[in-house]
């Protein structure tokens, strides 16, 4: 009897488990918010969906759009004031106010899954933004433009005075009664401006002079531009195509502010217009399996106006892995903190700090309970650390920050000083992607955190494929790293030095950057110069391979040029040409 009532009890428990299990997983089916397709202009409809899962109080949601296009507008977005590091000045745009598509704020446990979609943009807007958030993830969508802001135009024929060339898809124009060509978008118009040169022999993009300089007229044949100039036309040749652009940031492609565990996950951007991906003053932040390249089968060659990923200021961990990055304007990576001047001081233990660069400004540096260190702008070394007790702000550019202990009297009599937040930098690891047709560099990393950079592939760079800096006195990008590792790396034809270790100390008392380690990476040269390092301590170069151009073959130590570096071990390297 005891025996067959264990059993029933046993069922009976099971029984429970089930209806448990089935009740968990109506629920969270029920916490599914799916968006309609739509024909017209989905902005608000996709906002609403976004709104909708805010009701969910921070229980897990998940908003599915279907597999098509969804268009976003200027017109229809959400306009908010955002500042944001490394975009625009106030002279180059007055008013920062951005035009978001997708608006994400205050939530939580929330999952965009894109099941496919494209998102297509009209106009220059943001995209999304993540404010306030934690436990986001964006995945499987595209995001390309209707109208994007860097035209393209195909070299038909250069000769004399004259240039032909055939405007790419989607590159829109038109010329003015007065004779002035113009690149023109949705609400957005410009002539001359920044201009790059794609080379499809050799899979590379370079920054050269507008085309659009010096035009004395152009005329518009059978599809074709014909541009007569004042003197000689551009030296291009048939196939070459010319990228051109504005210079002014005045939107970001996504923005992640004040937030913690975000995720994007197998998203592909055909094109990040005015700028990429910023992460500011957020936590543990992952990009996996993306892909920022202009379209398959298209004839575009550049998919962002300027960086494609850039953190400032951010703590926890940055990872971006398993991803393809292709036809940047600037840097596919940049992660750095951002050094503010002290210009004052007001009290024993205050400091009147200002943001420098005229691009980065507005945005909240510091918080209470972050700790600090003042920085000798020529040497790069700190002369004094402490802790934020409080912050007032006093305008776009200045702060009052009241510290925990009083400024020593040798940092006051210092002529250049600056203050990094030394809380706000973060692990960094960037592993298994590919860079290429870019004109700047690969990767400039800037933290004190623990750094990886391990097989990647990185070709054709047309300056080092990986910069490691460190500045005061120009654009303020701090600060110094303390744990580097570069390994199994492939680094093809990339400009010497390929990597560089270059902190912007014009005074050398000692090392800026330590504990940097290069280390079973195969570089194929361009030049006898693969590494460089200055006022670097613990620098490592150990176990790679190096193919030279060279009919002699160099030595290790001609490979990997060092300036006041302690502690240097260069060995175990091969060398073959």
């Amino acid at each position: 009897m005891m025996k067959k009532q264990f059993r029933n009890y046993l069922a009976f428990k099971q029984f429970l488990i089930v209806i448990l299990l089935l009740i968990s997983g109506i629920a969270h089916a029920e916490r599914v918010i799916q968006v309609s397709v739509c024909s017209g202009d989905a902005t608000r409809i996709i906002q609403q969906a976004i709104d909708s899962a805010a009701h969910y109080d921070g229980k897990s949601v998940t908003i599915k759009l279907a597999a098509t296009d969804y268009h976003i507008s200027r017109e229809k977005a959400t306009s908010h004031l955002y500042y944001i590091s490394n975009t625009t000045s106030v002279e180059e745009n007055p008013d920062p106010t951005k035009h978001i598509g997708l608006w994400l704020r205050d939530m939580r446990n929330v999952t965009i899954d894109g099941c496919g979609a494209r998102l297509v943009t009209h106009g220059e807007m943001t995209t999304f933004v993540i404010d306030g958030c934690e436990n986001i993830t964006l995945r499987n969508f595209t995001v390309m433009a209707a109208d994007p802001s860097v035209p393209e135009m195909v070299v038909v024929e250069s000769r004399n005075q004259t240039l032909v060339a055939r405007p790419t898809e989607g590159s829109r124009y038109e010329i003015a009664d007065d004779g002035r060509f113009y690149w023109v978008g949705e609400g957005w118009r410009f002539s001359e401006g920044i201009a790059q040169i794609y080379y499809p022999d050799r899979d590379v993009t370079y920054r050269c002079n507008t085309p659009l300089s010096g035009l004395w007229f152009v005329r518009e044949r059978d599809g074709l531009l014909h541009f007569r100039y004042h003197g000689m036309a551009p030296a291009a040749k048939p196939g070459d195509v010319y990228q051109m652009r504005h210079s002014f940031r005045t939107e970001v492609c996504g923005f992640i502010h004040h937030s913690k565990n975000v995720t994007i996950d197998n998203c592909t951007f055909n094109f990040l217009g005015n700028f990429g991906i910023v992460g500011q003053y957020s936590e543990n932040l992952t990009y996996r399996r993306l892909r920022c390249a202009p379209p398959y089968g298209s004839e575009r060659t550049c998919a962002g106006f300027a960086d494609f990923v850039q953190m400032s200021g951010c703590k926890g961990k940055i990872s971006i892995t398993d991803s393809y990055f292709e036809g940047a304007h600037d840097d596919p990576i940049n992660i750095h903190g951002t050094h503010l001047k002290v210009v004052e001081y007001p009290a024993d233990r205050q400091v009147k700090v200002r943001f420098m660069h005229g691009q980065s400004y507005g945005f909240d540096a510091f918080f209470p309970g972050d700790d600090i260190e003042f920085v000798d702008a020529h040497t790069l070394l700190c002369c004094q650390s402490a802790r934020v007790k409080s912050v007032e702000r006093i305008d776009n550019y200045t702060l009052l920050l009241t510290l925990n202990k009083p400024i020593a009297e040798a940092v006051k009599t210092l002529e250049n000083v600056s203050i990094e937040n030394v809380t706000w930098t973060p692990d960094v690891e960037i592993t298994h992607n590919y860079f290429s047709r870019t004109p700047t560099r690969g990767i400039l990393v800037t933290t004190r955190g623990k750094v990886l950079i391990a097989d990647n592939t990185f070709f054709r760079i047309p300056m080092s494929a990986i910069l490691v800096s460190d500045d005061a006195r120009s654009w303020y990008e701090s600060g110094p790293v303390r744990d580097v590792t570069i390994a199994r790396n492939h680094f093809y034809e990339c400009e010497s030095p390929v990597i560089a270790v270059a902190p912007e100390n014009d005074r050398y008392e000692g090392a800026v950057h330590r504990n940097v380690t290069i280390e079973h990476n195969r570089f194929v040269l361009t030049r006898d110069e693969a590494v460089r390092a200055h006022s670097t301590d613990n620098f490592t170069v150990r176990g790679n391979h190096f193919v030279s151009p060279s009919d002699s073959l160099p030595t290790e130590q001609s490979l990997v040029k060092t300036e006041n570096c302690n502690n240097t071990i260069v060995a175990g390297n091969t060398v073959t040409r």
